[in-house]
């Protein structure tokens, strides 16, 4: 036949929505083009396909190729059509059977030898062909992510020529394996609790933030170990539940970071740089992509140096804060990600850093005190639950404790408790309680 229809996904955000691939053969000139809005990494599979079924040893249609990418009015951006593209000029030339086609979805980019590579955001698609019905073939290194998706139906396939095996019925592809959550129970091995000496009422204060999902806020001079609890923090958290998981592997597949599919329920832990823009922490760009509160979602985001992050960059925190998502909007397009994650912030108490330290040295007036602290403002502050002071301990009293105290594992099987203890009474952490709830 000259023309098939071939499925596959873009990408919107952590949504994939679907995009119909048309493949049309007709006379005339020997051409091939792309419409329906593609971008210049769209424009450019056309080569990278005819390289690819040349190498296959395939026929290319020596005709008019027309390829539609619907809807027309959705932006198509980077390579991951490229699988979909050829697929679809095999089924309309003949040399691929297209009678199963709508039950497939396709994923992937094609080097000029066929072989497949992976694309960004495979998690997301194989949600989206999971609720479609559908099964998603995707390269071999995509697979282990995308069947993090409880019963999704992913193939996984390393060359083109795999692909249209499977289709003609030659050879079948082989269904991506990947640990179920349910399988993996285990906590990450980070640093523990027992590290820390001294500081009894800040590690107090932070497993009643971790019991809670309560913001914190510690102040004290440098030195203090206020970096070392923070750090410690997601080894106090319970595995995310597999719908936090799922949200929070989303967005890590989207973005440019590595998904570690071992390792997908473990609470995230973000500690950004205070020159970061406000775009980097709630995401922008042209093609809107996830910031740091994204990346922290079901997990822990901390802010060190916190005044002296811009005032700014601070205030796009707040309503992310409150409802647990954050809008990147654009002219192009809007994207919409989840962002319900623990914010623990640290700084000093003034700007030599010493105030109230026993060693005097502080010389800061009260004048300098007060614009140091008013960089941070008072709708913020409001929002972080607990403020702690995170003292100097005397050398005595550390060089006096035993080598090692309480350990991470001890302090959150009480975490664990009292979040059990939550989710029976209403459902939900402390922290995310309404005025009626309390």
């Amino acid at each position: 036949m000259s023309l098939a229809i071939v499925y596959s996904r873009g990408q919107q955000g952590i949504a994939a929505p679907l995009v119909t691939v048309e493949a049309h053969l007709s006379n005339g000139l020997p051409s091939l083009s792309i419409v329906g809005l593609p971008e210049t990494a769209v424009k450019e599979s056309k080569d990278r396909v005819r390289g690819a079924l040349l190498n296959c040893h395939f026929d290319f249609p020596a005709q008019r190729i027309t390829l539609n990418l619907a809807p027309a009015d959705l932006p198509k951006e980077g390579g991951r059509f490229d699988l979909a593209i050829a697929v679809g000029i095999l089924a309309a030339s003949g040399q691929v059977k297209g009678e199963a086609l709508g039950g497939y979805e396709f994923l992937g980019e094609l080097s000029l030898t066929g072989e497949l590579r992976p694309a960004r955001g495979a998690l997301p698609v194989a949600l989206a062909a999971r609720d479609a019905g559908r099964t998603l073939i995707v390269p071999e290194a995509n697979a282990g992510e995308a069947a993090l998706v409880q019963d999704a139906k992913v193939l996984a396939a390393t060359h083109l020529l795999e692909v249209c095996a499977h289709l003609n019925g030659l050879r079948n592809l082989e269904s991506a394996v990947s640990d179920h959550p349910t399988a993996r129970a285990v906590h990450h091995v980070g640093p523990d609790l027992a590290d820390v000496r001294g500081q009894l009422h800040a590690k107090r204060a932070l497993e009643v933030a971790a019991a809670g999902g309560h913001n914190l806020l510690m102040l004290g001079p440098p030195g203090t170990g206020k970096s070392m609890l923070a750090v410690r923090l997601p080894g106090l958290l319970p595995l995310l539940d597999e719908t936090t998981a799922l949200e929070n592997a989303a967005v890590v597949s989207v973005s440019d970071q590595t998904l570690d599919a071992a390792r997908w329920r473990i609470p995230p832990y973000r500690s950004p740089h205070h020159t970061a823009s406000a775009p980097a922490l709630v995401g922008g760009g042209g093609n809107p992509k996830p910031g740091e509160i994204s990346l922290a979602h079901g997990g822990v985001l901390f802010l060190d140096e916190l005044p002296e992050f811009d005032r700014k960059v601070l205030e796009v925190l707040r309503e992310p804060l409150e409802t647990g998502r954050v809008t990147v909007s654009r002219a192009a397009q809007r994207a919409e990600f989840p962002a319900r994650f623990q914010l623990v912030a640290a700084m000093n108490p003034c700007p030599c850093g010493y105030l109230g330290d026993p060693s005097g040295r502080c010389r800061c007036t009260a004048d300098q005190v007060q614009r140091y602290r008013a960089r941070i403002s008072g709708p913020l502050l409001d929002r972080i639950d607990l403020h702690i002071e995170v003292p100097r301990q005397p050398h005595s009293a550390l060089s006096e404790l035993p080598a090692r105290g309480e350990s991470s594992i001890a302090a959150r099987e009480r975490v664990k408790a009292a979040r059990t203890l939550a989710a029976t009474r209403q459902n939900k952490a402390n922290a995310c309680l309404t005025p009626p709830e309390i």
